[in-house]
């Protein structure tokens, strides 16, 4: 029987504000392939659950697995456990070793195979360095990212790296009227329809364009760039970005991670910024992702929490189902909590608590009906339902930070 692969998010992914109220990190996009899915190439197993506490049981979404507890990990399995935050790069399958092993990339602990009636080593979850090393030490290719910021700023790299190895057969010679720059490879999926005098820059890098996407004129798309399944690009700037699937995107859009289902349908910039998915930026909606003293960006991914970046530059970080009005200007480093919703012409705070709702400074409490209400005509435009375990977990979410927006749980 084959090993049973788990991610785990650690205590510095659990940190991960504020993708992590609503998802698990392996369910992040980086590069061509969510974390877990890169974890399922690297490995030639698929996932069978992520260990992410149970702040996140319910979490439903495509094909993905779900939320497990330590206890349903089944100890009479052979099994792979590995950390969310690491990013292994070795193009050949990782072979599990002989024997109990930990793997290590570099000096840090990215989790263990454990055979068959080794027990799962509960409290190296949250901190893996706790734990002595089970069996011997494994060393993997790859890398391990800090926080979200470290994910944005490796992302035009790692595009680089995965399609040159997984998509390196080129597909310019379909086009028509096109206008390229460049001999990085263009790679095309199935349906893929690009409008006469659109430009594909591929002077720095490939560009993947997956299956269904449109690429309508006049646009410009400057590789290293992965645009994904049914994607929509309407005009602008697209570069060094991953984005998708089933998204539409305009304007200018520079250095950015945007996760499935999301609209940027119409002008304004985001550079330098991790957008979760059910995201709908309004026209105009514009970040910084530069500070006027050009000095380096701290972010607060949660109230007390600051953390210096040492970047210049960085934009903004929004959560899963997060909406802006007209207008909505944020500033150099914003971190929007899931499900807010932002509207009017002054600036946020750059930290918004999750599940708020208003203008500028002035921001309440989103009503809970009212977001389910939105978060079901969001999805039902694009024909998904979300599921009774999906609501649930954003009614606990919605609960469980509201001490965050100032409310009393007794209101």
């Amino acid at each position: 029987m084959s090993p049973r692969l788990y991610l785990f998010d650690d205590a510095r992914a659990r940190r991960w504000g504020p993708f992590r109220t609503t998802r698990p990190v392996g369910e992040l996009l980086h590069g061509c392939f969510l974390q877990r899915q890169r974890w399922e190439r690297a490995t030639g197993l698929p996932c069978s659950g992520h260990l992410a506490g149970p702040e996140l049981r319910g979490f439903d979404e495509d094909d993905a697995p779900g939320v497990v507890a330590p206890d349903e990990v089944d100890v009479d399995l052979e099994r792979i456990i590995v950390s969310s935050r690491a990013v292994p790069t070795k193009v050949t399958r990782l072979a599990p070793p002989d024997g109990p092993a930990t793997l290590r990339i570099g000096d840090e602990v990215v989790g263990w195979h454990l055979p068959a009636g080794v027990a799962l080593p509960e409290e190296g979850l949250l901190e893996p360095e706790s734990v002595a090393d089970i069996g011997r030490s494994v060393e993997i290719g790859g890398s391990v990212l800090g926080w979200p910021w470290d994910l944005v700023e490796a992302n035009p790299e790692r595009i680089r790296e995965d399609a040159a190895h997984l998509h390196s057969h080129g597909g310019a010679f379909l086009l028509t009227d096109v206008h390229i720059l460049g001999d990085h490879p263009i790679s095309l999926g199935q349906g893929v329809r690009v409008e006469a005098g659109v430009v594909l820059d591929v002077r720095e890098g490939p560009i993947r364009l997956e299956d269904g996407v449109q690429v309508r004129a006049p646009a410009r798309v400057t590789g290293p760039s992965w645009v994904g399944r049914a994607s929509v690009i309407l005009g602008g700037e697209v570069t060094h970005a991953s984005i998708g699937p089933i998204c539409k995107v305009r304007g200018e859009i520079q250095s950015t991670v945007m996760l499935g289902y999301s609209n940027k349908a119409h002008d304004g910039y985001i550079g330098h910024s991790l957008l979760g998915r059910w995201v709908n930026l309004g026209a105009f909606t514009t970040c910084s992702d530069l500070k006027n003293s050009y000095s380096p960006v701290r972010i607060s991914l949660s109230p007390g929490q600051t953390v210096d970046t040492g970047l210049l530059k960085v934009g903004c970080f929004l959560g899963d189902h997060v909406k802006t009005g007209i207008g909505t200007l944020l500033n150099t480093g914003s971190v929007v909590g899931a499900g807010s919703n932002l509207f009017g012409g002054t600036m946020p705070p750059t930290y918004v608590p999750p599940f708020s709702w208003g203008s500028g400074p002035d921001l309440e409490e989103y009503r809970l009906d009212k977001l389910l209400d939105v978060v079901s005509r969001t999805m039902g435009r694009r024909e998904v339902t979300p599921s009774e375990s999906a609501v649930d977990l954003l009614r606990r979410a919605w609960e469980t930070s509201r001490p965050e927006r100032g409310t009393s749980t007794d209101s």
